[in-house]
This record gives structure tokens, sequence and C-alpha cells, in this order.
């Protein structure tokens, strides 16, 4: 597990052995999973995050879309 990126109280996660596709994991006050491989990214799943929360999480995940796949392909090729 590799902390990518931190911001607003969310530490955003790659996992060294996941799966395709790519995505990242949030953690803040619950957790969620995102998505970043389409056009633009989508939740796949959350749990216990408000809903403010994970709004925030996923603006960040669009606005950093593009380092957090650059990260994604460094790891996993």
């Amino acid at each position: 597990m590799v902390t990518i990126h931190r911001e607003a109280g969310f530490r955003f996660v790659i996992f060294t052995d996941d799966h395709e596709p790519a995505h990242v994991h949030v953690y803040g006050d619950g957790s969620a999973k995102i998505d970043i491989a389409g056009s633009v990214p989508a939740l796949v799943q959350a749990d216990g995050m408000k809903a403010g929360d994970l709004r925030k999480a996923m603006r960040i995940a669009a606005d950093r879309q593009a380092d957090f796949l650059a990260r994604w392909r460094t790891m996993h090729g």
C-alpha cells in the first residue's frame, strides 16, 4: 500500500498488488474506491463516508487524475 496523495484530511492510496482497472482507495472519515481509468473518475464503492466528503474526494480525484494514473502505471505497468 502506497500513499500517493494527502489532501483535505484524505489519504489516497494505491495497493502494490492490486488489479485493473486503475483505481485509488481513499481513507478519511470512512473509505471509498474511485476508478481513475475512464475519461472522468467514477465512484466504485463507498463505506461510511459522508456525502460532502465523498464529493470532495471525487473532486480531488478529478483534479489529480492524470497524476494518479501516472502513479498507477509506474506501479503496475
